[in-house]
């Protein structure tokens, strides 16, 4: 596992993320608080540890990873609302959040707004997650290119988060295709992948370079292209052996 979280040009980090491994399963999380609203690093780092309190409370290898990925984040998202309760909608705190755990040889994934977890094989990204956003879905029409959407004035809008309302958010929850030796699982705050394209995410994974250098170098790359609107860039990655 590798694992980095660069505050850009902000004044505080509101990324959070969380690497376990027990035996033959692995768990890797990471959130991302909405510098928008009220206390976005008090939402990511709260979604961060009911996540782990609850990975620690259950048996390893898990019985239901999907049930338990999804509960999870229904947790956290609850935690969230019961902080910001009192508060007017629009101060309320949230947090976009994506999991991503690995037992027999398979990947489970779950997430919700725009943090984003790429499987990556020989030198290729082989799917990654779908933003919940209008931008992403510009692209998936093909109404915009990839390389558009980095400059797209609605780039930084979430459609989907955890916190705010009550109503538990709509979170995309499945399995990957199966894992096999030398894939990279890459679990990423919208602050290291928005100035990437995934071709650029896959030529640095697969550079030959150790995968913490190798994670470190795509981070700050990512942070210069951005400049002084650089947001945190957090990034976590499994890789399989």
């Amino acid at each position: 596992m590798a694992e980095i979280s660069l505050i850009g040009a902000r004044e505080e980090n509101q990324d959070r993320m969380a690497t376990v491994v027990d035996g033959d399963v692995a768990l890797v999380a990471v959130f991302d608080g909405m510098g928008g609203h009220s206390d976005g690093a008090r939402a990511a780092e709260l979604a961060k540890q009911v996540v782990l309190s609850r990975f620690n409370a259950v048996s390893h290898p898990l019985l239901d990873p999907l049930a338990f990925l999804h509960i999870s984040l229904g947790a956290a998202h609850s935690e969230m609302v019961g902080i910001g309760a009192q508060l007017p909608l629009e101060h309320r705190p949230r947090a976009t959040g994506a999991l991503c755990l690995v037992q027999d040889s398979t990947a489970w994934c779950v997430h919700v707004g725009d943090s984003r977890i790429y499987h990556l094989r020989d030198g290729e990204v082989l799917s990654r997650t779908r933003d919940h956003s209008h931008v992403e879905l510009l692209v998936q029409e093909g109404l915009i290119s990839a390389q558009q959407a980095q400059s797209h004035p609605m780039r930084n809008f979430v459609e989907s988060c955890l916190g705010g309302d009550a109503m538990l958010p709509e979170m995309l929850v499945g399995r990957c295709v199966r894992v096999k030796s030398g894939d990279t699982l890459l679990v990423c705050s919208d602050g290291f992948w928005s100035n990437l394209l995934d071709e650029d995410v896959a030529a640095s994974i697969y550079s030959g370079v150790a995968l913490q250098p190798a994670l470190r170098a795509l981070s700050e790359f990512a942070v210069r292209r951005a400049g002084p609107a650089a947001d945190n860039a957090t990034v976590a990655a499994l890789r399989i052996s």
